[in-house]
Order: C-alpha cells, then structure tokens, then sequence
C-alpha cells in the first residue's frame, strides 16, 4: 500500500482482499505469499484453495470409510 505505482491513489481493501487473505491462511493450500491484484483473480485462487481442501477432506472420508 505504500508504492503508488501499483494500485491507484484512493484505493482501500474491500470485503474479497480480506476473504481472500482469511481463507488462504486458514487453508494453507494457495500461496499466501503471491497476492493478486484484481479481484477476480483473488476469486478464482479462493475457489481453487476450496476445491483442494474439499477434495483432501474426500480423500480422507474415503479412506477412513474403507477401514
């Protein structure tokens, strides 16, 4: 937020910069460290960290059914 290069003079954080940052910290299967900058980019990497841990919690029902 310090470098006026990147995003505009007025720009603040809206409810997806902080819905983004939450789940990928909460879910550890994006990188927490690349950030895009659009909000649709934010929206697709959001879905994606879902889908991986829906697919982990799957996986693992799965296995744990088959015991």
């Amino acid at each position: 937020m310090t470098d006026d290069r990147i995003e505009p003079l007025n720009w603040r954080p809206q409810f997806i910069d902080y819905l983004y940052v939450s789940l990928t910290n909460a879910t550890a299967f994006s990188p927490t460290d690349t950030l895009p900058l659009t909000p649709m980019a934010k929206s697709v990497m959001g879905v994606q960290a879902l889908v991986s841990l829906v697919t982990i919690g799957l996986i693992i029902s799965r296995a744990v059914n088959i015991l």
